[in-house]
């Protein structure tokens, strides 16, 4: 597992809570994982899992409050990294589990911001009543700045942030300069 994957699950685990998470399809790495949230050595594709739905950014249909409150179990594919976007979600999850799919905008999203997001839009707030910015970008060192391409959620005028991650990617750079 990546690391900038587990400080992300650790991020999703603390908002939305370890009974509210589970991981599927976990062979390596369960030690790590089980202190978040339920794991499980199965796919999603297998599991059946009743009044589910897949959140997918090529499904055409937005998550709202009133879709939401149909649903007990949200999945997402965790399938996060290229830009642009090569859709693997719907590739891998939505054209196989042929559940109904919403998306959270168009906007690519890190992982642990769609959870977040969805979590909001359970508790009833639209995401036109979230702030968002289209990517962030922040400075690792002097004079050297990184961008990443994706949306995050905005509250009370800060970036919902993955705590750690941007020490760990500034470790990262230095290992490759």
């Amino acid at each position: 597992m990546y690391p900038w994957c587990l400080l992300e699950y650790k991020h999703i685990s603390k908002k939305v809570g370890k009974k509210n998470l589970m991981f599927t399809n976990v062979q390596t790495g369960g030690k790590n994982l089980s202190e978040l949230g339920e794991i499980k050595k199965t796919s999603v594709k297998q599991l059946k899992l009743p009044k589910a739905c897949v959140l997918d950014p090529s499904a055409t249909k937005e998550l709202t409050p009133r879709e939401a409150s149909k649903y007990k179990y949200f999945i997402f594919g965790g399938i996060l990294g290229d830009n642009p976007q090569r859709f693997r979600t719907k590739r891998e999850l939505t054209s196989v589990l042929k559940l109904p799919a919403y998306n959270l905008g168009k906007k690519q999203m890190s992982t642990d911001t769609a959870v977040i997001v969805c979590s909001k839009i359970t508790k009833g707030i639209p995401l036109s009543k979230m702030a968002f910015v289209e990517e962030l970008e922040f400075e690792e060192e002097s004079g050297f700045y990184r961008i990443l391409p994706y949306r995050y959620l905005v509250e009370n005028k800060k970036v919902v942030f993955t705590p750690g991650l941007k020490a760990l990617m500034k470790k990262m750079g230095q290992r490759l300069a």
